[in-house]
């Protein structure tokens, strides 16, 4: 019984019986007439044209392999190479010169530098925000994240209960009350997460802690107790995460990103 092989060995097969420049089509042609690869896709001759461009002397994009078996000719048609290649020239230094193109690596790591310097502004403008309005902010992000229901009960009706609301979880809804904290320097402690889990006991299956700050370890440790209403702590920059994820007070703008391809300009089948 013949070995299975991959669909490069297979495309290294047919180039070299053909003993000439292929196009993709007919690379995937002679796979199917000599039955060397059981493709399963629903367009297979994209999964053939796919793995000869990875692996394509002098092509550099995000997905393109370093190992290079085959050449793209002038014609557009490609051929295999008389010994493989691994070609190492490919990365670019993370911080291009201004003379140097800009590559994807090097686009990601500025892209992370962006959200990284974003998340910490976003923080700062909701420090900022009066308590009151801190309350309805944490209202709507609940909204925002699936909740249902939410009501903010005010500063003095409901003792240390900013508010309250219902979360599906399976089948069925949970009855959720929230604190919010709205502080700028000190760790919310384990008394804080205490006497809030005292205020829901009874009344909540669970509770949210919000707070603009971090929470300290013990709190973090108490948080969830064997027997007691747990406690899910957020802070600060949690907090943004989810207005990222779920784009509450947060717009995106789209912009695209090109990878060079001009053998596919040149390829003779459309």
């Amino acid at each position: 019984m013949k070995a299975k092989i991959t669909i490069v060995e297979a495309i290294e097969e047919v180039m070299l019986a053909a003993g000439k420049p292929m196009t993709v089509t007919e690379v995937y042609e002679a796979i199917i007439s000599k039955n060397l690869y059981t493709f399963k896709a629903d367009q297979p001759i994209q999964i053939v044209r796919s793995q000869i461009r990875r692996h394509c002397k002098d092509l550099d994009f995000q997905s393109a392999s370093d190992k290079k078996y085959f050449e793209l000719l002038p014609d557009g048609k490609y051929y295999v190479l008389q010994k493989p290649l691994i070609e190492t020239s490919l990365s670019i230094p993370v911080q291009p010169s201004p003379d140097k193109k800009t590559d994807l690596i090097s686009l990601k790591h500025l892209h992370q530098k962006y959200v990284d310097e974003f998340r910490d502004r976003v923080l700062e403008e909701i420090k900022k925000l009066d308590p009151i309005i801190f309350e309805r902010f944490c209202r709507n992000l609940l909204k925002a994240y699936g909740f249902q229901d939410v009501v903010v009960t005010g500063i003095s009706k409901d003792g240390g209960i900013d508010g309250y609301g219902r979360l599906k979880v399976g089948f069925t809804y949970f009855n959720v009350a929230f604190q919010c904290k709205r502080w700028t320097r000190r760790a919310i402690g384990r008394p804080e997460i205490n006497q809030f889990r005292g205020d829901i006991q009874g009344q909540y299956e669970m509770g949210i802690f919000f707070t603009t700050a971090n929470f300290s370890p013990e709190a973090e440790k108490n948080s969830l107790k064997s027997g007691a209403v747990p406690v899910v702590l957020i802070n600060g920059l949690t907090i943004v995460d989810i207005m990222i994820e779920n784009e509450f007070g947060i717009e995106t703008e789209q912009l695209p990103v090109y990878n060079l391809a001009l053998d596919l300009a040149v390829a003779e089948e459309n």
